[in-house]
């Protein structure tokens, strides 16, 4: 049973890998034997921290790149390339958020969040294709992971003003089934729908204590790092690999009463 959840010999790439859901991510995988991991986000300190942090687990990279362009989606697929001649689990969990009052949104607000959220998935899993199917055995395919969100499967609460992160997340949902069926059986591609977890994007929703806005929860806290590492080792192991398609709701029951 242990063998079904190992990462031995595995490579990983986790782009939004400089700080919250992406190091819990890549902490799963390193725990899990995963043989290295590269992580990628813009900001190079960022970076360089959570490298410093997580190398005592094994073997990690970082890769400074905007994946909100398609020149930096196509430098971070070369950068990989040059490094690697398979990877077995692509983590697309960069992502951009906007909020502003319905009456002054911009346009802009919009063209960021779907650029990285939505564009950026869909480019990077293209870019990497010939890399995951180089990884890819019969009783093992490789796999795509897509963050997508709670907030791509019900509207926000009035006075979220994240109109066009909501509406992100839920093409992120999407494009997930879309790109299973496409890519099927040499990757398979899922998605998790993160709820409440502490990070700099959650940070104003979080302003009143993770014990207070917990405690509202079905099952009474925010999530936390180890939440976050099971669910990222099961699709990125044998485990997971008759599961294709799937968005995984890891929100502590937020979905069954939204």
């Amino acid at each position: 049973m242990t063998d079904l959840f190992r990462l031995d010999g595995k490579v990983a790439v986790v782009t939004g890998g400089g700080r919250g859901i992406g190091v819990m991510m890549a902490r799963g995988l390193l725990q899990a034997g995963a043989a290295k991991v590269y992580l990628a986000a813009r900001k190079q300190a960022e970076l360089d921290a959570s490298v410093a942090e997580l190398s005592a687990l094994g073997e990690v990279e970082g890769i400074s790149a905007d994946l909100g362009t398609a020149a930096g989606i196509q430098a971070l697929a070369d950068a990989v390339a040059a490094k690697e001649d398979a990877v077995h689990a692509l983590f697309n969990n960069a992502g951009a958020n906007w909020g502003e009052p319905f009456e002054t949104f911009p346009e802009s607000g919009f063209d960021r969040v779907f650029d990285v959220n939505v564009k950026g998935v869909f480019l990077l899993t293209r870019a990497l294709v010939p890399l995951l199917t180089a990884a890819a055995t019969d009783d093992d395919p490789a796999r795509v992971i897509n963050t997508g969100s709670v907030d791509g499967f019900h509207v926000p609460e009035r006075g979220r003003n994240n109109f066009s992160y909501a509406a992100s997340k839920a093409a992120v949902h999407t494009l997930t089934q879309h790109l299973a069926g496409e890519l099927a059986p040499k990757i398979l591609v899922n998605a998790i729908a993160p709820g409440l977890f502490p990070s700099r994007m959650t940070k104003v929703l979080l302003s009143a204590g993770e014990e207070a806005v917990g405690a509202a929860l079905p099952l009474g806290r925010v999530g936390q790092p180890d939440d976050m590492a099971g669910i990222a080792v099961f699709l990125a192991s044998r485990a997971s690999s008759y599961v294709t398609g799937t968005v995984i709701p890891v929100d502590g029951g937020v979905s069954t009463i939204r």
